[in-house]
């Protein structure tokens, strides 16, 4: 697929907010390239950025592995798994997809730009995966590990810090699951600050029972607070 010379200014405006180089620039367009995309434009050559996600994911992954294996030696493998579930979930993958503003350099078919496909999690985090493996295939696996942990050190950090990596979520999840047959819902209920110092409020409820409150400067952390509170007091 032959780059405009728009499309190449805007990629390489893309390359500065990842802090990466790509020598084949067709790498760095075709996984931003979503199937929506692909199946409207005869030119793409029904080519999208799938296989590339595949890629990424498990880059990704074992990237995250190695490093809390290598930094945390004092930690068992049940502690490593639940670092490395919250590290690369999609939450956390579409939250550095947002800061690295991905989505606008996105490739989408005209149902999922109608339908805000640039500012959906599950994509974003999907595309970040794809440049993942984009650079992987450019640059090999030194260059990726770099990038990787470049842009969730920040995360790899709170979450090992916090409690040793400990994930309430999930933890809540498969208590409220055994005990009450439902899932446990979050809701934001406030959000202050300026856009780069934004603090969230979310609480957790089953069904109409609220079971806790917590605060952080991420979604994700204020839903682990409020996860740890409900378990507080159900164990209560």
């Amino acid at each position: 697929m032959r780059l405009s010379l728009d499309r190449l200014k805007k990629l390489e405006g893309l390359e500065r907010e990842l802090k990466v180089r790509f020598q084949n620039h067709n790498l760095l367009n075709l996984a931003l390239i979503h199937r929506s995309y692909s199946r409207e434009t005869p030119k793409a050559l029904s080519l999208d950025n799938q296989r590339l996600e595949f890629l990424g994911d498990a880059i990704i992954n074992l990237v995250v592995s190695e490093h809390i294996y290598k930094k945390y030696p004092q930690f068992e493998e049940g502690k490593l798994s639940k670092i490395k579930a919250v590290v690369v979930s999609g939450q956390v993958l579409s939250q550095v997809a947002r800061k690295l503003g991905v989505g606008d350099y996105l490739l989408l078919g005209r149902g999922e730009e109608e339908s805000k496909g640039r500012e959906k999690s599950s994509l974003l985090a999907d595309s970040l995966e794809a440049v993942t493996g984009a650079v992987y295939l450019d640059g090999g696996y030194e260059k990726t590990r770099k990038f990787v942990l470049k842009h969730l050190s920040e995360d790899l950090k709170k979450v090992a810090k916090s409690e040793e990596g400990e994930d309430y979520k999930s933890i809540l999840q498969e208590y409220i699951q055994k005990r009450y047959k439902t899932l446990p819902f979050y809701e934001v209920i406030g959000e202050e600050g300026p856009p780069h110092q934004r603090r969230f409020t979310v609480r957790v409820r089953v069904k109409k029972k609220i079971l806790g409150i917590g605060k952080g400067s991420r979604k994700q952390e204020a839903e682990q607070k409020s996860a740890k509170e409900a378990l507080k007091l159900l164990r209560s």
